[in-house]
């Protein structure tokens, strides 16, 4: 993504969560642009093109995606199924970035084919410190086919 812009969806619906992401990406430079979606119909409208952002121009592709499980109107192992079976998105990084430590959230993330999964540490020097390494690695280091 060597000069690219870089996007990053996140989905997540705890506004407190979000901004910590938001911040602790922005703080590190991480990302050009974060596209914010707080429910699960509308990040899959977001990346289906549909309704208001059918515009390929208004609506361009993220680079990942990092996703919560508990979302309203339509939950986050849905949005990644759905994304994984898509053959336009599915190539894209979606990273479940949850509270849960589920072994069952974790098995069916995997069965749905995600890329990553991680628990959201409590502490702000943690969570920090772990999107830095997120970013550079997803964002930074790892190569990803065009989409």
């Amino acid at each position: 993504m060597m000069g690219e812009p870089v996007l990053v969806m996140l989905v997540e619906d705890n506004i407190d969560h979000a901004e910590l992401v938001i911040r602790t990406l922005e703080d590190h430079r991480i990302a050009n642009k974060i596209k914010h979606f707080s429910d699960g119909q509308t990040a899959l409208d977001y990346l289906m093109r549909r309704g208001e952002y059918a515009d390929p121009e208004t609506s361009p592709r993220p680079h990942v995606i990092l996703l919560d499980l508990r979302l309203p109107r339509v939950d986050g192992l849905e949005v990644l199924r759905m994304a994984k079976e898509d053959e336009e998105v599915q190539k894209i990084p979606v990273i479940v970035l949850t509270t849960s430590e589920a072994e069952r959230d974790v098995t069916r993330a995997y069965d749905n084919h995600v890329n990553s999964y991680l628990v959201k540490p409590v502490g702000f020097e943690e969570f920090s410190k772990l999107m830095n390494d997120l970013g550079f690695y997803w964002l930074g280091w790892n190569t990803n086919p065009k989409i």
